[in-house]
């Protein structure tokens, strides 16, 4: 029997993207029963279930994985013919970053690229939220967090190690009332609603981690180092917050780290065949190997059991 529903293809490669039916009807414009509707549809016509239904969450089956590997290589052979039509060809990619890590550590050293890569066009594509690489044609991600990411080909860029910072007023009380005896009315500052850094960072400092505490979460990085010289709470920096810490304006509060964060690249699937990808890729690898970042951390104001 012919296949017919290629158009519920595309939803069902968005639903595998963010395993939600709620984030991909936002992506989409579609309430999540409308999403939830398709699926069951394109389900039906292909006489095999794509995800498994849990109480608060959705997996992909084994044909499900199958199937999305198939329909990944196939929406990107498709895409980059149609660019290849445009005229656009292969020497030009797209990539998504935040700002925050493209002034801080890629701008600088950008200039090296372009001039050795005259024929490559490149587009800096900012985002702040860990967005699906084809949401806005992107076709590679600098993403911080542990790499621990499945739905696409991974490759450490380097690691960079965030510990707790504060401003300098609430540096001061921290320091006077301790830390351990602080953390329990500060406002924790995330990226996300679903991140896990906050709770990595109280394993690694044997302290007790209550999700249900009050937190604020500022997606973009530098909108959230600026929340936390403001006084606003406590985050989790890295080291490319040098200048900040150099002129005063941030305190590192503890110097435990959290160790195995830091910025990797995230790509779809066979992506490097793309040869103006594959170049920028070697190119930002060579880059970083070349510069190891350090942890241009002073020493806390104050430390409380290892703290």
């Amino acid at each position: 029997m012919r296949f017919r529903s290629f158009d519920n293809l595309r939803l069902f490669d968005i639903v595998a993207r963010h395993l939600s039916f709620t984030a991909a009807g936002a992506e989409l414009n579609l309430t999540k029963g409308a999403v939830s509707y398709q699926i069951g549809k394109l389900e039906d016509e292909l006489g095999f279930k794509l995800f498994e239904r849990r109480h608060r969450s959705i997996a992909l089956t084994e044909r499900g994985k199958r199937l999305w590997h198939s329909s990944q290589i196939a929406f990107r052979d498709l895409e980059q013919e149609i660019a290849a039509l445009r005229d656009e060809g292969p020497g030009r990619i797209t990539i998504g970053l935040s700002t925050y890590f493209a002034s801080r550590w890629l701008s600088p050293r950008l200039m090296t690229f372009m001039v050795s890569h005259p024929g490559i066009g490149l587009r800096l594509q900012p985002v702040i939220d860990q967005i699906g690489l084809r949401a806005e044609s992107i076709d590679m991600m600098i993403r911080w967090g542990k790499g621990d990411w499945t739905d696409m080909e991974i490759e450490k860029l380097f690691l960079c190690p965030a510990v707790p910072m504060a401003g300098t007023g609430l540096a001061r009380q921290i320091a006077a009332e301790g830390l351990e005896t602080s953390l329990t009315g500060l406002t924790l500052l995330q990226d996300r609603e679903e991140s896990v850094a906050w709770r990595d960072w109280h394993k690694a400092a044997g302290l007790s981690y209550q999700s249900a505490r009050g937190g604020l979460v500022v997606p973009d990085p530098n909108v959230r180092v600026q929340a936390v010289i403001d006084g606003q709470g406590i985050a989790l920096n890295d080291a490319l917050v040098e200048n900040e810490l150099a002129a005063g304006q941030l305190v590192a509060i503890s110097d435990i780290e959290l160790e195995d964060y830091g910025y990797f690249l995230a790509y779809p699937l066979g992506a490097l065949e793309n040869s103006a990808l594959r170049d920028f890729r070697d190119w930002i690898m060579e880059e970083a190997a070349c510069d190891s970042v350090g942890s241009p951390y002073p020493e806390p104001q104050q430390t409380l059991g290892g703290l």
